[in-house]
């Protein structure tokens, strides 16, 4: 039925994601400071400054000590300690900076064309920030099942898996892993990348092709809910181009009519992108076996939906 206690305006989420955005935590992660050193530090006006430190205050992400303000220890176990059970570090700001986009979707009924958004290295540091922290929840349990069946020290294609939430779970198995991910994201990620395992890191466009294999595996991980069929049709063939036989192409993305989450999922692709969307199993199947692969019923791996096709 439909969920009224959604109705709601999100005033903590646009507290805290303004508070990121205007750099209050970053200046209080180390030193408290007064409102004026802090108003100061982060060129805001004053008083807008103190209106909304209050709200983190009693909202318990800030505290005062004495007349300094200061991160709660609650705040900074969600922004700053990886180690803590509650640690999200900022990878929630990639939904704040969807809301602008979300905005957009009167106009995009009518056009059908995406809402309009400008480049910004940020928004991409925080997307990319989202899809690790998402990963890392289930990359155990999937990197288990992708791996079943395939030989030891399998050569795995890592198709837009920039984060590295799967190569690294890949490798920690045994895995030789190629990713492939655009410049931007390859550059950002370099420096996090242990060069002790073995994952190659490969500048790239998937719609364009694909690095040459054979591969046991190409995994293809939140990547086809980007693009419309023809960009889906090619890239499973050229997946299966670059596989072995009886290798394995898994999809880990929604399914749309499976439940409520697809359908949704589907009108944040309307919004920001081309023409990008979730897609049925049976959409899938076709186009997989249009690539010369015969594909196995869906299955739920760690709370994800995952469809393996196989090679022929």
């Amino acid at each position: 039925m439909p969920n009224t206690g959604s109705f709601q305006l999100p005033q903590e989420f646009l507290i805290v994601g303004a508070a990121v955005q205007t750099g209050l935590f970053e200046e209080l992660k180390n030193t408290p400071c007064t409102l004026e050193e802090l108003a100061t530090k982060t060129q805001t006006d004053q008083r807008a400054l103190w209106v909304v430190v209050e709200a983190l205050i009693a909202l318990k992400y800030l505290e005062y000590e004495g007349e300094r303000v200061k991160l709660s220890q609650e705040a900074d176990n969600i922004f700053y300690n990886p180690d803590h059970e509650q640690y999200t570090g900022f990878s929630f700001m990639h939904a704040y900076n969807l809301i602008k986009s979300w905005i957009q979707l009167p106009a995009v009924i009518k056009t059908g064309k995406p809402a309009a958004r400008g480049d910004n290295p940020e928004h991409t540091k925080h997307f990319i920030k989202a899809m690790s922290h998402v990963a890392q929840k289930s990359s155990g349990p999937i990197v288990d099942y992708c791996l079943k069946g395939l030989p030891e020290k399998p050569k795995i294609l890592d198709v837009g898996g920039g984060p590295l939430t799967y190569a690294k779970a890949f490798a920690a198995k045994g895995a030789r892993v190629t990713v492939l991910d655009l410049p931007d994201v390859i550059e950002m990620m370099r420096p996090e990348l242990d060069k002790n395992l073995p994952i190659d890191m490969v500048e790239g466009d998937f719609t364009r092709g694909l690095p040459p294999g054979p591969y046991d595996l190409v995994y293809l991980g939140n990547v086809c809910h980007i693009y419309g069929e023809q960009e889906n049709r090619k890239l499973f063939l050229d997946a299966a181009r670059e596989l072995k036989t009886a290798g394995h192409i898994i999809i880990n993305d929604m399914i749309r009519g499976t439940g409520v989450m697809p359908a949704v999922f589907g009108v944040n692709m309307l919004i920001n992108t081309v023409n990008g969307g979730t897609w049925t199993y049976e959409q899938y199947k076709t186009w997989l076996a249009d690539a010369g692969c015969t594909t196995a019923p869906w299955e739920e791996v760690g709370g994800r939906q995952l469809i393996k096709a196989t090679k022929q």
